[in-house]
């Protein structure tokens, strides 16, 4: 199917006026395809207009424009050209019977493997929707929709109104109220034997719908869920004028799914991982409550207000993330969200922004040429950064004024589309700051600041006794008083200057944090002495600060996280740092000298040995598991398997081993979400494996926890590395477990095994078979390419990039993704591979999508290879 480009969309939106969907669609017509009647009520404004529509690529069966049948054969590549429309009311029918999907697009059709039930549910988002109905398919032809559902009669149906059963309950039909006018792409239905969990609150529907074999795992969480939904619905009612505008809210949580979630006003589609049927840290409910949280923003960010075209989708997406995020910490138990953002999340839009592939926040119009351009910008910059720099914006412009241009923005373009020119005016209506031009360099600019101190001591020859003169300060009032202590460099100063090296182009307002190590909280501990907000204008190379008595002991740009910049630490605040850090009483504070030590390492700074040896030292003392769990994670999957040698490799893992082993012994009696980190990161990291053995035969770690699914899956796939398993070990695994997770752990195992035989028959199933669905196709793929087996995988190096350009231009956008994410030869960080990869992207005309992809990874590749290259 071709792109929708801008030019055609802007044209399109010139000429019609779209009123009415009316969808009928019938699910009874077996296993393959299903039934779509699409009737379409619009106007055009011009005479002898010419335009297209959008519709199911494959079966299409019957096409009537005001009640003419047109000619089915004119359908080309999934669009119908209509020529010499008259000014007026028209209105299109159109019948297909389109075909399933088992990539997540589309319609994806969904048999469980415990219980043989069906699930099926659709994903129109970015433009899949013709995949399922005939459509103008655009953002700003918004429409008001009512769908119609013939199902199997044991089936509940779902959709964005409220859904009920219509006529015989045995024909198993069902109307779907219709909606106010939203876009075709937030279109959605699910249809299944849902098990559900209803409840009410201000009097709007509230429903959580799951499979039938994760029903249990869902009542044992439905109140925590129904909790956190309803907690921040009411958040989102203090904050926004606009009432939440639709008439339910289902939240279905279906299997297969590509995304976290897709924000389908009145019934949001989350994968259905967030439904635990293993045990999982307080880490990863926080996120799950986050995402609950970003899915509801949607229904004002997003459906409410849409965007015009996909250059804005951070209008969407930065906007729910930053509510997410904010709202979780203001309306839950969850008070350290922005900890988790800073550690967890902020790293993916510091990645993305330092890739060729780097993009705007907003970008430039020119460079959002078609949807498939558009679907790129779907990432860490979108989300990450975006949300970054609207807390950033918040932190200069005040909660205050920017609620109320919020509120300006929902008030002026409600179930209308708008522009970031829109809404940047809505926010410069309610305050008096130069809203445009900090959108100009924090919205429409690339790339990552560097903030770098310089700290001087200097003796003040004007003080007196009883104060210091002369002293620049920040602005902002500081948390505490400053005073003076001995024991740090400038002993004897009465004041000392601090100069911050800008690298980079935008404004900063942001917290600088001043510590003292304080022998009362042991000899690690620090105290907060000051912590002063200042702005950093953007024109500024250097800002000087100067306080009065001595250094502190370790002085944090950036402190509290506020604005968006990757930081330095000058040499003795990072001894400091090397020294206390587990000292720093703010997970917030922990969390930022962290991400500087991350950074350091990715960009050749700080050895890869000495990330792992601070976090061998604090990572035992730390509290929460959001840290712990992002520090493991880059030393595992980033230091280990790829920063270091593989000569080195081996002493990485014992180290992680250790420091596993030291967290295990500290958490016997507590702190279950770090212990449940460190079992994994532990499985994860193990170079023998009679440990994993022992655990496994004996179904639980010593001290526990017992092992469930995933846990025993994810010892058995580490064996399967180490070639400590067998084909038989793996197939009686999910005879145990017959799951749909329990087959993708045994495809995972199986392509890991070291046997020739094995990878070979896991390359067939990935690149030449074309039979594996989404997820199998992720496990499969995240099994074969092992660290432990360069030999064995190498000779699949040059098979790599002519197979994934194959696959992706034959299977689609999904699996181009997985292709170039899953499917790339990670544990090959060589020359060769940058080579190979390189001459690809020259030579052989990768999709969009495929060439984004393997840019950034060979952008990775080549900055693992200057790491091991540097010496320290």
């Amino acid at each position: 199917m071709p792109v929708l480009t801008r030019d055609e969309a802007q044209t399109r939106a010139r000429l019609l006026d779209v009123h009415r969907y009316t969808i009928h669609l019938d699910l009874t017509r077996g296993e393959e395809h299903f039934g779509s009647t699409t009737t379409i009520r619009f106007d055009v404004r011009e005479p002898a207009a010419d335009t297209f529509l959008e519709l199911p690529a494959t079966g299409l069966r019957r096409i009537t424009l005001d009640g003419a049948d047109l000619d089915p054969a004119a359908a080309a590549d999934g669009r119908y050209p209509l020529t010499a429309l008259t000014r007026g009311t028209h209105e299109l029918h159109v019948e297909a019977e389109p075909p399933y999907s088992h990539t997540g697009e589309g319609m994806h059709r969904f048999t469980d493997p415990l219980d043989q039930a069906t699930y099926l549910y659709t994903q129109c988002c970015l433009a899949d929707a013709p995949a399922v109905f005939a459509a103008f398919d655009q953002p700003d032809l918004k429409a008001v929709f009512h769908t119609t559902v013939t199902a199997p009669p044991e089936w509940t149906v779902l959709g964005n109104g409220i859904a009920t059963r219509a006529g015989d309950p045995a024909e198993g039909r069902w109307d779907i109220a219709p909606t106010p006018p939203i876009s075709t792409y937030l279109m959605a239905v699910a249809a299944g034997p849902w098990h559900s969990v209803r409840a009410e609150h201000r009097g709007i529907p509230f429903g959580l719908h799951v499979r039938q074999s994760l029903a249990p795992h869902l009542d044992a969480d439905a109140e925590e869920l129904l909790t956190l939904t309803t907690r921040c619905f009411d958040r989102y009612h203090q904050k926004f004028d606009e009432p939440y505008p639709f008439d339910s809210y289902d939240q279905a949580f279906v299997p297969e799914f590509n995304s976290g979630a897709m924000e389908n006003p009145g019934l949001v589609t989350f994968r259905d991982e967030f439904i635990y049927r293993s045990a999982v840290t307080d880490a990863e409910r926080q996120t799950r409550a986050m995402v609950i949280a970003h899915e509801m923003a949607h229904m004002w960010f997003g459906d409410l207000v849409t965007l015009r075209w996909w250059d804005d989708i951070w209008l969407n997406e930065s906007f729910a993330e930053y509510m997410g995020y904010q709202t979780l910490t203001e309306a839950t138990q969850y008070t350290d969200t922005w900890a988790d953002f800073a550690i967890a999340r902020k790293s993916w839009g510091y990645d993305a922004d330092q890739r060729p592939s780097t993009h705007p926040v907003a970008p430039a119009p020119e460079d959002v040429l078609d949807t498939a351009a558009a679907e790129l910008n779907f990432d860490g910059i979108s989300y990450a950064k975006g949300a970054s720099a609207l807390r950033q914006l918040v932190a200069w412009l005040g909660e205050k004024n920017f609620l109320a241009g919020i509120n300006e923005h929902f008030a002026r373009h409600r179930f209308a589309n708008a522009t970031l020119d829109d809404f940047i005016d809505s926010l410069a209506h309610a305050c008096d700051r130069d809203v445009h031009a900090w959108a100009e360099k924090w919205l429409r600019t690339t790339g990552v600041d560097t903030l770098t101190p310089e700290i001087n001591a200097e003796i003040d020859a004007e003080t007196t006794p009883g104060g210091t003169s002369g002293t620049a300060t920040p602005e902002g009032t500081p948390e505490t008083a400053p005073e003076s202590r001995p024991g740090a460099p400038g002993d004897g100063a009465d004041r000392w200057r601090l100069t911050i090296h800008h690298h980079g182009s935008r404004p900063h307002h942001l917290a600088i944090g001043l510590y003292d190590q304080s022998p009362a909280d042991g000899p690690d501990g620090l105290t907060l002495r000051e912590r002063a907000e200042t702005d950093l204008p953007a024109d500024s190379t250097t800002h000087t600060l100067t306080r009065p008595g001595r250094r502190p002991d370790l002085i944090l740009l950036n402190d509290n996280d506020l604005t968006y910049t990757k930081i330095r630490l000058d040499p003795h605040s990072w001894d400091t740092a090397l020294n206390s850090l587990s000292g720093l009483p703010d997970p917030l504070t922990r969390a930022t000298v962290w991400n500087a030590a991350r950074d350091m390492v990715r960009d050749g700074a700080l050895a890869p040995a000495a990330y792992l040896d601070a976090a061998r030292a604090h990572l035992p003392h730390e509290t929460t598991t959001p840290i712990t769990h992002a520090v493991l994670t880059f030393a595992r999957t980033h230091i280990a398997d790829h920063y270091v040698t593989p000569e080195a490799r081996p002493v990485a893992l014992t180290t992680l081993t250790d420091l596993c082993r030291d967290l295990l012994a500290r958490t016997e009696n507590g702190g279950q979400g770090i212990r449940l980190t460190a079992v994994r990161t532990s499985i994860d990291s193990a170079t023998t494996p009679d440990t994993l053995h022992d655990w496994l035969h004996a179904g639980t770690v010593p001290g526990g926890p017992d092992l469930d699914p995933e846990l025993r899956w994810r010892i058995l796939g580490r064996l399967a590395a180490l070639g400590a398993t067998t084909p038989a070990d793996i197939d009686a695994e999910l005879a145990r477990d017959p799951s749909a997770t329990g087959r993708e752990g045994a495809a995972r195992c199986h392509a890991a095994l070291p046997d020739p035989a094995a990878k070979e028959a896991a390359w067939h199933a990935l690149f030449e078979a074309d039979d594996l669905s989404n997820y199998l196709f992720n496990a499969t793929a995240q099994g074969f390419w092992q660290p432990e087996q360069l030999d064995l995988v190498q000779p699949y190096l040059a098979r790599y990039y002519p197979a994934a350009v194959a696959l992706a231009t034959r299977r689609g956008t999904t699996l181009a993704v997985s292709a170039a994410t899953h499917a790339f030869p990670h544990a090959l960080v060589t020359d060769e591979n940058l080579r190979l990869g390189e001459e690809c992207l020259r030579t052989t005309g990768p999709t969009p999508t495929l060439r984004r992809r393997l840019t950034d990874q060979l952008d990775d590749l080549r900055r693992a290879l200057t790491i091991r290259n540097t010496t320290y």
